[in-house]
């Protein structure tokens, strides 16, 4: 059976490398759910493109044969375009600003992160067979909820303000407090909290293992069908590594483009330089690099109990220092702080500016700030919902209105 072949369109020459290692064996069905779960995923590559002028670059790759159905099979497609992108980057302009055009992930193992994106989308995750990653990270919604702060198992009020999963691979750590090292480490928190998913890893792992779709899936992906809780957030982190943004108007812009972005908008980056707001929020993903007090010039004020960093250690020095959000897609990611209690950017703007910078802006200055921060909003994630096996007989049944 042959594999059909898949057009990716690379602009500016923008490399990809997908790997993909298997020690398991493969009849025919396999083939065929392994080319759904491989080769029809890699169209989700397709976004990571970006344009200079009419300059466009597009490859058109014939995957290999299906894989043998013996052990220790490994595959490898390596989908490499030239490389013009990586002269642009590093040219003069690009490598002076503090801000850099955010690039598609180097490395994805598309078979994790299909089956990740089916474990994100799945609500039997959760105690009540109701909640997902998907809830408070909406992937249509700039991957948050747009609440002041989520609502957990039993409508039980979240503590804090859920963060944008979009870009968050770009993170030195994960949480407001940092306490995941990584999207790994992050993806197994919700699962176990008793005011989020309010799930056991025990349990979860006996949800999935009562599936035989995942059961199959697992087992194709990871070569065994034993499932345990470190597979099942090794692939929800690795889905969550392709939800980068590029070809914002700003990236565009850095690139080249002077018409992408707004004269106004040109100005207040000018004024988001020249202010001091880069010192926290830079690189590709403008933030999400460093932890810093929330309120350095002058205190502020909330009725949120959450204390920041202090939590993770001990020390009272960390008190009110939070992890500096990324301004990727900021448009879209209302509430901003901690606790949601800016509901909208020029409010944001004006509370950062005196608190942070000890600068009142102008209402014009504002508007600038603003108008700069829209043409932050980059590509979106687009791909096909997933379709979820189906639960069996076996399968631990939701308990949505237990306490």
């Amino acid at each position: 059976m042959g594999f059909p072949c898949i057009g990716i369109e690379i602009a500016i020459g923008i490399g990809i490398e997908i790997d993909f290692d298997t020690d398991s064996d493969f009849d025919d069905h396999d083939h065929k759910t392994l080319r759904h779960v491989n080769y029809g995923k890699a169209i989700l590559l397709s976004r990571f493109h970006a344009k200079r002028g009419n300059q466009k670059f597009a490859i058109l790759g014939q995957p290999p044969s299906p894989p043998p159905t013996n052990k220790d099979t490994s595959m490898k497609i390596r989908l490499i375009a030239t490389s013009v992108f990586a002269s642009i980057v590093s040219s003069a302009a690009v490598a002076e600003e503090p801000v850099k055009p955010i690039r598609p992930p180097q490395t994805i193992n598309l078979a994790q992160a299909e089956l990740g994106k089916k474990l994100y989308f799945d609500p039997r995750l959760s105690k009540s067979g109701f909640i997902s990653c998907n809830s408070c990270h909406n992937l249509s919604m700039g991957g948050t909820d747009n609440l002041k702060t989520s609502i957990g198992h039993n409508w039980h009020r979240g503590p804090i303000n859920a963060p944008t999963v979009l870009n968050s691979s770009l993170n030195v750590a994960q949480f407001w407090d940092g306490r995941a090292a990584d999207l790994k480490e992050q993806a197994g928190g919700p699962i176990a909290n008793p005011g989020e998913m309010a799930f056991s890893h025990t349990v979860a792992v006996e949800v999935l293992e009562s599936i035989p779709g995942y059961v199959r899936e697992f087992t194709q992906v990871f070569g065994t069908d034993r499932i345990d809780i470190d597979k099942v957030t090794q692939a929800i982190a690795e889905f969550e590594k392709t939800l980068v943004t590029p070809n914002a108007p700003f990236d565009l812009w850095l690139l080249g483009e002077e018409d992408a972005i707004s004269e106004q908008a040109k100005t207040g980056y000018a004024l988001f330089k020249a202010s001091g707001c880069v010192a926290c929020h830079h690189g590709e993903a403008l933030g999400g690099t460093s932890f810093q007090k929330m309120g350095l010039v002058e205190p502020y004020q909330s009725t949120s109990p959450v204390e920041g960093r202090s939590a993770v250690t001990g020390k009272d020095a960390d008190r009110f220092m939070f992890k500096v959000p990324t301004l990727r897609n900021v448009e879209l990611t209302y509430p901003y702080f901690h606790d949601g209690e800016a509901e909208t950017l020029t409010e944001a703007v004006d509370v950062m500016g005196r608190l942070q910078l000890g600068k009142k802006f102008t209402e014009e200055e504002n508007e600038q700030i603003v108008a700069f921060l829209k043409t932050l909003t980059g590509d979106q994630p687009a791909f096909v919902l997933p379709i979820l096996p189906p639960s069996t007989d076996a399968t631990p049944r939701p308990q949505p209105f237990s306490d």
